[in-house]
């Protein structure tokens, strides 16, 4: 395949598997990747001395701290005009919060737009079918593509551990009474779980975010457990995790 256009991405993403699962990708694609956990963070490495302007920056549009459209006007002060400013999410964004961006991806995407959007060009539609209930097959076959079998297993062992800690983390939070921790665990999970096809995951991970705590958040913690129990057979049966005993629940804890 020909080199793309642009060569030097940097990836903004305060969520450690969304990084690694773009980097990973966008390698692939043939991009050096850049990356960085926050807009300070990012702002920070591209103001050193000597630090070329990247080609074009990802970043996640709900992050702590600088983000958003007034992260999107400090980038393009530091990159100029020719770097192209993307972004992405796992919600609906309003039109005004996208101010100073080139481009806007929901998350899941299709690797074919992003590479589009990063060339400037508008992404070829698309008609999506009839989803799988647990595992998104056009996601699942993308990434199959993309590494190599035990790349894959180990990027799919990663999300259903980072999810597991993540729901044992909205469990303390309901404990607590802490709604915005639970939202805020239940989005990431939402964002990670849609960039690995985990269908099931993230439809209920993205109505638990947007519902808050209910009566009963227990049964939906439930829930959570038994979908990532669900994905782990599926991914078992294709070879791509080893059959191990399920994760104790209870040891995630907020590492």
């Amino acid at each position: 395949m020909p080199p793309p256009r642009l060569q030097r991405i940097l990836v903004v993403d305060d969520d450690e598997l969304s990084r690694a699962l773009l980097e990973l990708l966008l390698t692939r694609k043939g991009y050096c990747v850049e990356m960085a956990e926050s807009g300070a963070a990012a702002l920070a490495y591209l103001r050193q001395e000597d630090q070329p302007a990247p080609d074009a920056v990802l970043t996640d549009m709900q992050m702590p701290g600088i983000s958003g459209s007034q992260l999107a006007r400090k980038l393009r002060a530091v990159c100029g005009d020719r770097a192209r400013i993307l972004a992405i999410s796992g919600s609906e964004v309003r039109t005004e919060l996208l101010a100073g961006f080139d481009g806007f991806l929901h998350k899941p995407f299709d690797m074919d737009e992003l590479v589009a959007m990063l060339a400037g060009e508008e992404p070829a539609a698309g008609s999506d079918g009839p989803a799988k209930a647990i595992l998104d097959e056009s996601v699942y076959k993308q990434l199959s593509a993309s590494m190599a079998g035990e790349r894959m297993g180990s990027l799919y062992a990663l999300c259903l551990e980072d999810t597991r800690k993540r729901i044992d983390r909205m469990r303390s939070a309901a404990n607590r009474g802490d709604a915005t921790e639970w939202r805020r665990q239940a989005h990431t999970i939402k964002g990670s779980s849609g960039m690995v096809g985990a269908l099931e995951l993230q439809t209920l991970a993205a109505s638990l975010e947007a519902g808050g705590m209910k009566q009963d958040p227990v049964s939906e913690i439930e829930k959570l457990f038994a979908f990532c129990k669900r994905l782990e057979s599926i991914l078992v049966q294709r070879n791509v995790l080893a059959s191990t005993p399920s994760s104790p629940r209870g040891e995630g804890g907020d590492a």
